[in-house]
């Protein structure tokens, strides 16, 4: 059975729409574990809730050597990483190991509002002060470029000039957890490939 790994920074939205489409068998995959960034997170709540074991590799106990960390924790034991609201940076030799098997999911339409220092409602913030009619989610694939990688998936929103941060974040989650699991499916079923370092679907496949 194809495995994953889910890596988490805080509630575990995003998480608890690949649980559900796991149970209800959207998904054919096992979640092997769930990586947290830090202590106390309630996406690590969730995990457990469902059996699903858990493991928190912070900064403040491995320094530069998290992503090694969690190299030693996935190697050989999951086909592909979910970054699912994970807020640490990847790097090192995990990148090598997991080429092209490491997604994240972005809220805004690369390459729009991504970057260093583009997360969470910092996001939202920049995309409405900015006037932009239409922002979004995306799901690609990490490598050594933050945001950088090749785009699987993207949804787009409206954002309206009445819009706050959080109201605008709330719309775009609702969309990221739709696309998250279709990633995962899409992977999950061999429906992807690499043609001049852009992802392909393959539709019939």
């Amino acid at each position: 059975m194809f495995k994953i790994a889910v890596l988490v920074s805080g509630g575990g939205t995003d998480l608890q729409s690949i649980i559900d489409a796991v149970e209800n068998k959207y998904l054919d995959v096992k979640i092997e574990m769930v990586i947290g960034s830090k202590d106390n997170i309630y996406a690590l709540e969730r995990a457990e809730k469902h059996n699903i074991e858990t493991f928190v590799v912070t900064r403040r106990e491995y320094g530069d050597k998290s992503s090694d960390k969690i190299l030693e924790l996935t190697k050989g034991k999951v086909d592909l990483i979910v970054l699912a609201g994970f807020l640490s940076i990847l790097d090192g030799e995990i990148l090598k190991e997991f080429d092209n098997k490491i997604i994240n999911i972005h809220p805004s339409l690369i390459p729009s509002f991504c970057g260093p220092g583009m997360y969470g409602l910092k996001v939202h913030e920049a995309v409405i002060k900015s006037g932009v009619k239409y922002s979004g989610c995306t799901v690609h694939f990490v490598n050594s470029e933050v945001d950088g990688g090749a785009i699987l998936l993207q949804e787009a929103v409206p954002v309206y000039f009445e819009d706050a941060a959080e109201t605008l974040q709330k719309r775009i989650l609702e969309k990221e957890h739709v696309i998250l699991p279709e990633a995962i499916k899409l992977l999950s079923e061999g429906k992807v490939e690499f043609v001049d370092g852009k992802a392909k679907i393959l539709e019939n496949k």
